[in-house]
């Protein structure tokens, strides 16, 4: 098992923990088919009202796909399966509150759970980033997602600057993307309080309110992730040149905002 969960059936209150540690909790096929599983699971337990999502190990909350995972595709050029597309909590129809709690590195892929957690927590040591344009590859979903929770700007920059410039939590609780900023190692703690006073509250009301934010933005969000497959066909080198990439491109140090 690649993840783990925890139900505190006295507050209502599960912990859902990535739990790769070794891999910087990167989700592989196994741990995607998990997620899926996990979120649809929590949809019909009736001593869940909130959840709390997070990763083990303190380096990161995820670093998305695992870069080792071998994904079947289909015969057809006309379309190309994205593991990682039903790996969130709305995406498996789950309205029950997820609050994320992030330390170190989130990155690439981790933004298809971010995007679908209704406000993220993060302690001093997160960073955000998204390396996909410094292998020549097309950032949709994602930058769809975050598009979501970030002012334009930031996103683009974020996204445009690729592995050369890393968000901190300081930049991120600025722009709205993080709603709280903890001392290291506190970040888990904060989300459990929040996700606690939530489960309090009439599961009703709160699940609507869950539903409505995120029909809110929704026309958007599906407009944007209509484009992307086509996007990501287009834009993607082919896999010698991004090999290429991957074993030439120098190493530097992050910039980190």
């Amino acid at each position: 098992m690649t993840l783990r969960v925890a139900t505190d059936k006295e507050t209502g209150v599960a912990v859902v923990t990535l739990d790769r540690p070794g891999r910087l909790n990167a989700i592989d096929l196994p741990t995607a088919a998990e997620l899926a599983a996990t979120w649809g699971a929590l949809r019909f337990d009736a001593a869940v009202r909130a959840v709390v999502l997070t990763g083990a190990g303190g380096r990161a909350f995820s670093t998305g796909l695992d870069r080792d995972a071998v994904v079947p595709q289909p015969s057809s050029p006309y379309s190309q399966d994205d593991p990682l597309l039903a790996i969130g909590p709305k995406t498996n129809d789950l309205w029950k509150p997820v609050v994320a709690a992030v330390a170190g590195m989130a990155c690439g892929g981790a933004f298809y759970l971010l995007g679908e957690c209704d406000f993220v927590i993060a302690d001093e040591t997160a960073t955000f980033f998204d390396p996909h344009t410094s292998y020549g590859m097309v950032s949709a979903y994602e930058s769809v997602l975050m598009a979501q929770r970030m002012p334009y700007g930031e996103v683009a920059r974020m996204v445009l600057m690729g592995n050369a410039e890393r968000v901190s939590a300081r930049r991120a609780y600025e722009v709205g993307l993080v709603s709280e900023m903890t001392a290291p190692g506190g970040a888990l703690d904060a989300s459990v309080r929040c996700a606690t006073v939530i489960a309090g509250y009439p599961t009703e009301g709160v699940q609507g309110s869950v539903r409505a934010l995120w029909a809110a933005k929704g026309a958007a969000r599906e407009r944007g992730f209509a484009t992307a497959p086509h996007l990501i066909t287009l834009g993607n080198l082919a896999d010698e040149r991004q090999a290429e990439l991957f074993a030439d491109r120098p190493r530097t140090s992050p910039r980190v905002r």
